[in-house]
């Protein structure tokens, strides 16, 4: 009976360290924060401890990319040729934002693309407008409405052609505007200097050049006026538009305030100081 007492105690003690040792991992886990089957930002990634998101409007342009359709959990970032993104452990979740097989959707599209899907879908078509790299301003009205723009040397025109206002069009608005645009151009015509404590989901961080990069904030939550994001690319070549982990603890793919320091360093990219803009679309 004795033997049997102490071996039914080994049993339990073996059984409790081997649950608080799953407990322990699941808590050291990259998926702490991660929630499998959610498909939008909100509910797929849950804000750190603590923490609070901000309140958004419901018809905003914030409220649409929190709640914006994300792949399915471990999708891995696809290039616009169907192919592979050959880096995959830098990501914690893609967005299902559409991507067209040619190379021209890269960082700085993918930020315009989300722009102008929020603001076609909300109606707001007057909003539609990018400026390309010598100042042009391409506008959706003005495409919609029977003018497509011809390209030659560094001459840009609106030429006459049939009005159409389908997504199929837009498409192919966006398409010109990709070739044309880019970092440079959102760097000197469609941004204004914000801060760290005025930040909020659509600013981007962003270096115009070329190359340049720009990773956009899609996602904001608080602590005792402290914030923290959440920040998401493209990139070259064209792909899909993922949400970045943080090279400073790959656990957690939040970016706090009091960590940002400069240069800021994100998977792919390093940002120099004065590099956070609010975009003026």
């Amino acid at each position: 009976m004795k033997r049997l007492f102490l071996s039914s105690i080994v049993i339990v003690i073996f059984f409790c360290c081997l649950f608080f040792s799953f407990t322990n991992e699941k808590v050291s886990t990259p998926d702490t924060l991660l929630n499998s089957g959610n498909s939008t930002l909100e509910t797929r990634i849950e804000v750190p401890e603590g923490y609070t998101r901000l309140h958004v409007p419901e018809n905003s342009f914030a409220h649409f990319v929190r709640t914006y359709p994300l792949k399915e959990k471990n999708h891995k970032v696809h290039l616009y040729n169907g192919k592979l993104k050959s880096k995959q452990n830098i990501h914690v979740a893609v967005f299902d934002l559409p991507l067209e097989a040619y190379d021209l959707q890269q960082c700085a599209d993918s930020v315009m693309r989300f722009y102008a899907e929020y603001f076609f879908q909300t109606k707001q078509d007057e909003k539609i407008a990018f400026h390309f790299t010598n100042g042009f301003l391409a506008d959706w009205e003005t495409w919609k409405h029977g003018k497509k723009i011809s390209v030659v040397q560094n001459t840009v025109t609106w030429v006459s052609s049939v009005p159409d206002d389908s997504y199929t069009s837009f498409v192919q608005y966006l398409k010109c505007v990709f070739m044309y645009a880019g970092t440079l151009s959102m760097a000197y015509y469609e941004t204004q200097p914000t801060t760290i404590q005025q930040a909020k989901i659509g600013d981007v961080f962003l270096q115009g050049g070329s190359p340049g990069h720009v990773v956009m904030i899609v996602d904001v939550a608080e602590k005792n006026n402290k914030k923290a994001f959440l920040l998401a690319q493209g990139f070259m070549p064209s792909q899909e538009f993922h949400i970045l982990k943080n090279p400073a603890h790959s656990d957690d793919p939040w970016y706090y305030e009091d960590e940002i320091t400069y240069p800021l360093k994100t998977p792919e990219w390093t940002f120099n100081k004065d590099c956070l803009y609010t975009l003026t679309y």
